[in-house]
């Protein structure tokens, strides 16, 4: 390793002193004057994992759904998954340390996980549309420069591309061509094929308006629409001519808010979508003809592609395990539906997208989404395989045509990563071939009401989970006084986790009506207060 240079570099990306930051699910993410030294470092530490791996590995400058003042940095693994978990903590420990300690971190890293400096490394690397991306991307470059690995600067994309293009250039053109245009020909291709059996004129809004949330997404969307077929309507709004980044709009905001983003005109009973900041989060909405507003979010989203799967699967005739998997947060009404009208199994997972996609592995076909709007459907190679011989040999033309179906879901799903772009394009198709409104896919099942809140408490980690997250183990006594709570309500439902980053305990609670889920999560908002050391004012009836 030639220290010389990288001292010299590390010298342009001086770390302030006594900064420190933590390597998350979502990577780095602090405002973005704090982050010259991280990405440089990030630079460095990419060089390592591709030569470990002798595989090419990204590195994504964004941060996704914060405000625009902010940026970020993830590190993206060899077949488009996120990092891995050991690999975060060299993560953590590489971006804290102090400039002169970086020549033994460097060194211990490589030793722990045997890298072999001798072997070549190639990084990709994309960027948001932030101000401060540019000149942090740079940083990232000189990061992999000085370490003399080789890179590809695919400058302006969404995260989800970026993953994409990590995993094309590993799968050696199997999963695709690394290009914008390969993703673009990708998608189109499946997505024209899957809806030329579609009722050529849908019923209701042929339109689809899309919130870009003035994100990368705008701009990405704007270049598929040459792609597209005629069927399919876009509208773009908020695309980043007037708004700012996330401000009053984006899934996050519709999502957390339960209203439709500023800068969206929304009419009666027009179906409409929102992308988070860096397009990987998707959820839909409409409103009915009473003017209210109704939001159609991650369980919406599975429930809709998982249903779909499934009738393909069977006229198949294929013997492939489907599951969906939820987090605790999954609305019961979802879950019921899957589990006794779909007969589809579902299991639970902790929540973050690495436990998702990690059990949905264990599926021939899983899918999973996270209440926020962010997930996607994996298909194992067993899957994929008998899909695709099935597609170009069944003799049966009605088994055929639905493999052939199949296998263009498969093509239009981006199974690296939850892809805003790539599931609207599934929920459109499916829509389409359904011939469905967003008011019938709304009526499937309808949401138990429920409420979230959060305690503030002296150390969070007082609160420990089992079970998905879904029963608490510790403190003594809590579980049982949320079980009995429980029982006074009819299709009543709560769980506690504790926050990931800061001392509070979040409660979720759902029942029959509004009013008993605000006072069931009011009282084990109390016992939480009580029994796990509280801080602060006594919780307050909601309302």
């Amino acid at each position: 390793m030639d220290f010389d240079t990288v001292t010299k570099y590390s010298a342009l990306h001086a770390k302030p002193l006594g900064l420190s930051s933590q390597y998350g699910t979502a990577g780095f993410r602090t405002k973005a004057e704090n982050l010259n030294h991280t990405m440089f470092r990030m630079g460095l530490l990419a060089v390592l994992r591709s030569k470990q791996t002798r595989a090419t590995i990204g590195v994504m400058v964004t941060a996704s759904h914060n405000p625009e003042e902010d940026n970020g940095v993830k590190l993206i693994d060899p077949l488009g998954e996120m990092l891995a978990p050991s690999w975060e903590k060299h993560a953590t420990y590489l971006a804290n340390a102090e400039d002169p300690e970086l020549q033994i971190v460097l060194s211990d890293i490589c030793q722990k996980e045997a890298v072999d400096l001798q072997h070549n490394a190639f990084v990709v690397i994309g960027r948001d549309t932030r101000s401060s991306s540019k000149k942090l991307s740079e940083s990232v470059v000189d990061g992999v420069s000085a370490l003399g690995g080789q890179y590809h600067d695919y400058g302006l994309v969404t995260t989800p591309q970026l993953h994409y293009m990590v995993c094309c250039r590993n799968t050696h053109g199997n999963y695709g061509t690394a290009t914008v245009e390969g993703y673009y020909q990708k998608l189109s291709k499946a997505f024209t094929e899957l809806t030329k059996q579609a009722v050529s004129q849908r019923d209701g809004h042929v339109c689809l308006k899309v919130d870009c949330a003035n994100g990368i997404g705008a701009l990405k969307l704007k270049e598929l629409e040459h792609y597209l077929p005629g069927c399919l309507r876009i509208h773009i709004d908020n695309d980043g001519s007037k708004g700012k980044l996330n401000h009053l709009c984006g899934a996050d905001f519709v999502k957390v808010h339960q209203k439709p983003p500023v800068g969206l005109e929304m009419k009666t009973g027009e179906r409409c979508c929102s992308f988070d900041g860096d397009a990987d989060r998707i959820v839909y909405y409409y409103m009915d003809t009473a003017g209210r507003f109704h939001l159609l979010d991650g369980d919406k989203i599975a429930t809709l592609i998982s249903t779909f799967l499934k009738e393909l699967l069977v006229k198949t005739g294929q013997t492939l395990t489907l599951a969906v998997i939820q987090t605790a947060y999954a609305n019961g009404s979802s879950t019921r539906y899957l589990e006794e009208n779909m007969k589809v199994p579902v299991h639970c997972a902790k929540t973050g997208v690495k436990h998702l996609h990690h059990k949905a592995q264990a599926f021939d076909v899983g899918v999973y989404f996270e209440a926020n709007g962010h997930g996607t459907v994996l298909f194992s190679k067993t899957a994929e395989e008998k899909i695709r011989h099935q597609a170009e040999n069944e003799k049966d033309n009605r088994k055929r045509e639905a493999a052939k179906m199949l296998e263009n879901m498969i093509d239009l799903i981006n199974q690296a990563v939850g892809d805003a772009i790539s599931d609207m394009l599934v929920i459109e198709a499916i829509l389409a071939l359904k011939n469905f409104t967003v008011q019938q896919w709304d009526a499937i099942y309808t949401d138990l009401p429920n409420r979230q809140l959060k305690v503030k408490v002296a150390d969070r980690r007082v609160i420990d989970t089992t079970d998905a997250e879904r029963q608490a183990i510790t403190p003594p006594g809590l579980q049982e006084k949320i079980n009995a709570l429980v029982k006074k309500n009819k299709w009543a439902r709560a769980f506690v986790r504790p926050s990931g980053t800061e001392d509070v305990v979040r409660v979720y609670a759902e029942a029959d009506m509004q009013e008993n889920a605000d006072n069931l999560a009011y009282e084990v908002s109390l016992a939480v207060y009580h029994l796990a050391g509280g801080v602060g004012e006594e919780p307050k009836p909601v309302g």
